[in-house]
């Protein structure tokens, strides 16, 4: 008998009005071969289901504590205590080992106040066409459509093909939101069925985008110039990250190159660093050293606008 293709899936937003034109609803699918240190969607990462605390949602282990025993690797145990963000209680919070943990999702299915949860759901592509057909109405308003983001949602070819080709079938607008880090083979599948890339550009010197994300550039680069020459559309996006890639030199040449892509290049995002993603990672590993920066000066955002505005490309801020 054969298995029903289905793809990893960690969060499905609708109403989403910067993922692309229009009304959208977002896919965000998991996995991912970059590791940007700034990433807000740290969830996104890893392919597999990840176990995730939010300590707002934790009653404490006095009035439940169904956690501790529900976990049959010992992973779960008492940990500190302290005053409750909203109740302003001062209860004894549970201590997660990530060591221990295999992410089986006992003490989730055991936790009544779903402070514990797991993250990372399998879908098929009949369950996100059935979910994403309730917003056709606002699609059709807006001139919106469905956006497949992650993580790297070519990470998982197969699946996101499948549902590419079934929203185009129904007439859905599509965008295929994408490191360009994969194999070209991948891209030239969808191709046909993406009626918008949103591609990402962190940096321009592949050494510095090695050292800092983990990959070098050069498969980036060419994969836009492929898409380009085979007639694909591109909204390029621009992280701006302090002390990685907001110099004036770097944003020049990624201009340069976003020209030298001529009409595929529909506009330009600059996206300012944000720290609202360092919660997320306290949610998947308390221990974990998060990267934070202090976000850039709108003042320097709007130059960098300036600047690429003055090389004749179309540039947003969001």
């Amino acid at each position: 008998m054969q298995t029903q293709l289905t793809g990893r899936v960690y969060d499905i937003q609708g109403f989403s009005v910067q993922d692309g034109p229009g009304i959208r609803t977002t896919v965000f699918l998991k996995g991912c071969p970059l590791r940007c240190p700034w990433c807000h969607s740290p969830e996104s990462q890893l392919f597999h289901k990840q176990l995730s605390w939010i300590s707002m949602r934790c009653i404490g282990v006095a009035k439940c504590g169904k956690c501790l025993t529900a976990c049959h690797k010992g992973a779960v145990t008492l940990g500190k205590a302290a005053q409750h963000a909203v109740s302003h209680e001062d209860i004894q919070f549970i201590r997660i080992d990530r060591s221990l943990c295999d992410n089986c999702g006992d003490c989730a299915s055991a936790c009544y106040p779903h402070a514990l949860y797991l993250c990372g759901t399998d879908y098929t592509v009949e369950e996100i066409i059935e979910r994403v057909s309730k917003d056709i109405a606002f699609y059709e308003h807006s001139g919106g459509g469905v956006t497949i983001s992650g993580g790297e949602p070519l990470s998982q070819p197969a699946f996101t093909l499948h549902l590419l080709k079934e929203l185009k079938r129904i007439g859905i607008h599509t965008a295929l939101d994408t490191t360009g880090y994969c194999s070209y083979e991948n891209i030239h599948a969808v191709l046909p069925y993406t009626d918008l890339f949103l591609y990402d550009l962190k940096h321009m010197d592949s050494r510095q985008h090695k050292a800092v994300v983990g990959e070098p550039n050069e498969l980036i680069r060419e994969n836009a110039r492929r898409i380009a020459a085979a007639g694909g559309k591109m909204q390029v996006r621009v992280p701006v990250i302090p002390g990685f890639n907001d110099t004036g030199k770097n944003i020049r040449e990624t201009g340069d190159f976003c020209r030298a892509l001529g009409d595929a290049v529909t506009h330009i995002q600059l996206l300012p660093y944000h720290n609202l993603g360092v919660m997320k990672y306290q949610r998947l590993d308390e221990d974990r050293v998060v990267f934070e920066a202090v976000p850039p000066a709108e003042e320097k955002v709007q130059s960098f606008k300036a600047l690429l505005e003055n090389m004749g490309l179309q540039v947003t801020i969001h």
